[in-house]
């Protein structure tokens, strides 16, 4: 072990896992053929309420190939669960369309598609509905929103307030149902052997899915084994158990041989999760020089018959801007739907873009500029604990994005800046997101041979955990990195916490530090010698993380945005795109940009394109495939930027950091559609921005 001074955290080093993937060598959860290997093909149900009432599996079985057909008249029992998303061929009731309800295993994956093609099911079908309205009557206020805060939140009389508050803004935003669309679908290899089970999974947490699918089963934590070495890709998606791993493990179970389950592209619009749309109601109240009175924010969103799923929509105008009163609510109808899940910053991306939206209708009525009227209402603690800040440096973000974005050449008045049949426009919006960190473990080992082996069960969705995990582990063990090879994505490993709420790196960061410095005590201990064994150190980080001190830790950022709307046809082009980010230390300068500029991206994506639609006839989403459900191709990506500010926060983790995953998604979409409305003078509030909401 060397003494000399090496500091890797905050150096732009290549991914370490970079040649692995570029070659081919790094294996995804369907890559792997253990001996024996079977295939399942699922089917979904066809109606969208109702009751299984049989099943004829006579041609199906004539197959060449096929093993088993497994329904709820012939599945395996799973134990009593909570869960009843995960409840899978359990019960005849069908709860939304596209619930699976039957499976086929084969020898081969053709074998078990035109099985399941051939399958019968008998439905008893019962009228559906699937539509949310702002008048529903079933809609209620849940008992919390994720991940459990609650759902209501009043400070003051925001209603006198409103009422009389020199200016107002009253409007109403909706969002559409959005699907989380990784490059890699969802796929689960299962295999029971000696009455344990391993699983292959594209999962965003290792030891999470065990303490989801054990109880299922019946099984102690330690006897299922979770391996996802590599992820392509989750947004949330990955987060949770789906109902394909238990349907993969139960039917391994049921014929006694590994089973492959990948999940088609069209099924992933009903079974792996979604963001919930929202419909939002938002009213600001100011003096006339901008300064916010009151606040209200209220939000309708959908979650299914079988699970409630309450997405914290408003919660982030809690904390945004100081206003003596406010107002933050949310209800939720169960519809005959899907249940929705996370999707890349839930909550935040779609109600920063009511709020945010909002605020730039107040700057017009103000007349005030938009950036000037974030400054303006700057709280100086957060408005909804009363706690300090760890550190707050939006309005640095604010002033530093307008520099580099040429801001304040900007003429305000609408629909004045003209090339040709172009209409440019440009606009702003103010981004947040907590820094969160969670319990997690892990182990650091001195190897004979001079390197260092880091153990712990994260999940690397392509985001570079790897590799800033290397990089903290090496300036933690005063090591070259190349001497430091981290080991993660198995649940078999010191347990982590989920690659989720842009908590990973703060999380699992900081039990490698604490992993490595009791290596480094240990090492010092016998003057550096390592023993022929090896040595070995762990750490957990659960006290630590219960006793930080109170303060509000969250990441701030801007988003800056220049649109050219085609003033025939309403197509628009985002050909400006720059987003200035306070989140704290960035550990790696290349993959930090590669997160912040991949969020702006889906928040373009969010603003322009995405949009699942709902039949409601038969209870299903159309667009169910990336020919239908557009995102953002190349030719829409024009010229994206992401810079940050330095910020030294020390209240956060041994590393200062904090999340940058999903901070560049939020306020995007408000700022594309800020920007539209300042090139054209119509104001969208209903995403995304089609052409026909913008030619009258």
């Amino acid at each position: 072990m060397t003494t000399t001074e090496i500091t890797y955290v905050g150096s732009p080093i290549d991914r370490v896992d970079g040649l692995e993937k570029v070659t081919g060598r790094a294996r995804y959860a369907s890559e792997h053929n253990p001996r024996d290997l079977t295939y399942a093909a699922p089917v979904q149900a066809t109606i969208a309420r109702g009751e299984v009432k049989g099943m004829d599996a006579g041609a199906a079985l004539k197959v060449p190939g096929m093993i088993a057909v497994i329904w709820h008249g012939n599945a395996p029992r799973l134990a009593p669960s909570d869960a009843a998303e995960l409840s899978v061929l359990q019960s005849p009731r069908v709860a939304y369309r596209g619930q699976y309800v039957a499976v086929a295993i084969a020898e081969t994956l053709e074998a078990a598609r035109e099985a399941a093609a051939l399958l019968r099911v008998e439905y008893s079908e019962e009228a559906h509905d699937v539509e949310l309205r702002a008048d529903h009557p079933r809609l209620y206020r849940p008992d919390h929103v994720n991940p459990r805060l609650p759902a209501d939140d009043v400070r003051g009389d925001p209603d006198a307030a409103l009422a009389s508050a020199p200016v107002v803004v009253d409007a109403t935003y909706t969002t559409p149902a959005e699907h989380n669309n990784p490059m890699e679908p969802h796929a689960t290899v299962a295999e029971w052997d000696g009455g344990g089970l391993t699983v292959h999974d594209s999962t965003q947490g290792p030891t999470a899915l065990r303490g989801q699918l054990a109880p299922l089963f019946g099984m102690p934590p330690e006897q299922v084994r979770i391996i996802s070495p590599h992820v392509g890709g989750g947004f949330g998606s990955k987060g949770l158990a789906h109902p394909h791993v238990v349907l993969a493990a139960l039917a391994a179970k049921q014929v006694g041989r590994p089973v492959k389950l990948t999940v088609t592209r069209r099924e992933m619009f009903a079974v792996t999760g979604y963001r919930t749309p929202t419909i939002q109601r938002v009213r600001l109240g100011a003096e006339e020089d901008g300064r916010l009175i009151a606040i209200s924010h209220e939000a309708c969103e959908q979650s299914s018959t079988i699970a409630e799923f309450a997405e914290q929509t408003t919660v982030a105008t809690r904390m945004m801007y100081a206003a003596p009163h406010r107002r933050t609510t949310h209800r939720l109808v169960r519809l005959d739907v899907p249940t929705p899940s996370w999707m890349r910053a839930p909550g935040e991306a779609p109600g920063m873009f009511a709020l945010e939206s909002a605020m730039d209708e107040l700057a017009v009525a103000c007349g005030v500029d938009p950036v000037e009227l974030r400054v303006r209402n700057e709280p100086a603690t957060d408005p909804d604990t009363g706690l300090p800040f760890s550190s707050r440096n939006l309005v640095a973000c604010l002033r530093e994005g307008a520099r580099r974005f040429g801001w304040d050449a900007r003429d305000p008045r609408p629909g004045v800046r003209r090339r040709g049949g172009l209409l440019y426009g440009t606009g702003v919006a103010s981004s947040t997101y907590p820094a969160y960190r969670s319990p997690s473990q892990a182990s650091a080992r001195a190897e004979p041979d001079g390197t260092f082996t880091v153990r712990i069960a994260a999940a690397d969705l392509g985001t570079g955990a790897r590799t800033v995990l290397t990089q903290i582990a090496a300036d933690t063990l005063r090591a070259p990195a190349e001497r430091v090879r981290v080991e993660i994505g198995d649940s078999a490993l010191p347990q982590a916490s989920i690659a989720g709420g842009s908590m990973g790196t703060a999380s699992w960061g900081t039990a490698v530090v604490r992993a490595c410095e009791a290596l480094v005590r240990e090492l010092e201990r016998t003057g550096g010698v390592v023993p022929p064994g090896g040595a070995e150190a762990s750490a957990a980080t659960a006290e630590e993380v219960r006793g930080q001190e109170k303060y509000a830790r969250h990441a701030f950022g801007a988003q800056f945005a220049e649109v050219a709307v085609d003033a025939d046809t309403g197509e628009t082009r985002v050909t400006r795109l720059l987003g200035v980010f306070a989140a704290g230390r960035i550990v790696n300068p290349k993959t930090a940009r590669s997160q912040f500029v991949g969020g702006m991206t889906m928040g373009l994506s969010m603003a322009l394109f995405e949009e699942s639609v709902m039949d409601a006839r038969f209870g299903d989403y159309l667009n169910n495939d990336l020919a239908q459900y557009h995102i953002a191709a190349n030719a829409d990506v024009r010229d994206i930027e992401a810079f940050w500010v330095e910020e030294d926060d020390p209240h956060l983790n041994p590393m200062g950091t904090k999340g940058i995953g999903e901070i560049g998604i939020v306020g995007t979409a408000a700022a594309v559609a800020n920007a539209v409305h300042h090139a054209t003078g119509i104001r969208v509030r209903d995403l995304p921005i089609r052409l026909d909401r913008l030619v009258r």
